[in-house]
């Protein structure tokens, strides 16, 4: 067995980005850039008004009632140079007349109007003093044509989009999703829907992995259910080696006399490259590749094999996909005691919450057993639990990764 750090290590030396290639900027999402994003545009263009009211100079907002000469609604510009004793009505998001350099919101102005009623040609008188010239967002104040808008290896989010689209960024380079093929393992799996035996359950963990894989950043294809057998699972590899980087089997790496996979494998040109983790739970997660072909072997017990996809196989996508590794683990406050560990690294499924002053406090569930679900379908956290570590008691600073949104 090789240690967790050991482990991650290994996966992230052996991860080479995928080839990058050009995508609309709409269908960017999730995406991590592989150069960095340059604005094409100067955010705002021109000097622009910040509020609705009056464009002035702020030289004549003590000389009296002032003229107001024309209006500058957004998306038009008022071409006359703005005289002394002057006004134009502007709105938020109006370009800023010349001559004019602040704008006196509307509730600060009363109206007086000319014997026409027209829109133009009547007066304001200013009820507020104004204090210093303002209301006014100057050009370039939010970046600059040229600008470095998002570095090399940013994962895109929605509001990240909305920036490279005021940037006038149409498409950018990114790295290539990476291709997973998923399969379980088992002669008691059944599909979901089917008519189930004595003795069979339904394969339920792909539902969970194929789709925090897709929120990873990986395209995934998942190919279903294969028996314990020799020939049905080389048939799957070889299909899985036509379109995978990285190849994910659940199940059969263990010890029994039904645990084919990692044999399989490696009787298919796979050369390993680790065999077992120090984690609990998951200890028989493998590791083996062949030319470019990754495999991470995940266990077949739903919680085993989601604590290591989590500790091992979303870092190994994301350094995949171009992203730089970030440890997502933070500091709790335990609400609860904790026994004292055994010799493997373990991982307790935990809920977090955000307490007063912004402290996090997190509590263990009581049943932590590997092949439970529901337990994993209300965590946010994992809680990392040293070799060996002492008991821990109520009010103890211990280690977590986040896995879902603080409550």
């Amino acid at each position: 067995m090789i240690s967790v750090e050991a482990a991650l290590e290994t996966l992230l030396a052996q991860a080479r980005p995928t080839p990058i290639c050009r995508v609309e900027t709409q269908n960017a999402l999730n995406r991590v850039i592989a150069t960095d994003a340059i604005a094409n545009f100067t955010q705002p263009p021109f000097k622009a008004s910040a509020m609705d009211g009056y464009a002035v100079n702020f030289e004549d907002v003590d000389a009296g009632p002032l003229t107001v000469i024309g209006n500058a609604p957004a998306g038009f510009v008022f071409k006359d140079k703005v005289e002394s004793g002057q006004a134009v009505r502007v709105f938020t998001g109006s370009v800023m007349p010349e001559g004019t350099n602040h704008v006196i919101i509307q509730e600060d102005v009363t109206r007086i109007d000319n014997e026409t009623g027209n829109k133009t040609g009547y007066k304001i008188d200013i009820t507020h003093t104004q204090y210093a010239p303002s209301h006014i967002r100057k050009a370039g104040v939010d970046f600059k044509k040229g600008d470095i808008l998002l570095q090399k290896g940013t994962r895109l989010t929605p509001l990240h989009l909305s920036a490279l689209a005021a940037a006038n960024i149409q498409t950018l380079t990114v790295y290539a999703r990476p291709k997973v093929t998923v399969f379980a393992n088992g002669d008691e799996l059944k599909p979901l829907g089917a008519k189930i035996e004595r003795g069979q359950i339904i394969s339920s963990t792909p539902y969970a992995l194929c789709n925090l894989l897709r929120e990873w950043g990986a395209e995934v294809d998942y190919i279903g259910i294969i028996p314990d057998n020799r020939n049905a699972l080389s048939d799957a590899i070889k299909l899985a080696e036509k379109t995978a980087d990285i190849i994910v089997p659940l199940g059969g790496a263990s010890v029994g006399d039904y645990d084919l996979v990692k044999a399989q494998f490696n009787g298919n040109g796979y050369t390993s490259i680790f065999e077992k983790i120090a984690v609990k739970p998951g200890k028989p997660t493998w590791f083996a590749s062949k030319g470019e072909i990754s495999v991470l072997g995940l266990p077949g017990n739903p919680a085993s094999g989601l604590v290591c996809a989590f500790l091992f196989l979303k870092p190994f996508i994301q350094a995949l996909c171009g992203a730089a590794f970030r440890d997502s683990s933070i500091k709790a406050v335990l609400t609860d005691r904790l026994a004292k560990n055994g010799p493997r690294e373990s991982y307790l499924r935990g809920t977090a919450k955000i307490g007063p002053k912004g402290c996090v406090y997190v509590t263990p569930f009581s049943r932590q057993d590997s092949s439970l679900l529901t337990p994993f379908s209300k965590a946010n956290i994992l809680i990392k639990h040293a070799p060996n570590a002492p008991k821990s008691d109520a009010g103890s600073i211990v280690d977590c990764i986040v896995i879902g949104p603080l409550i």
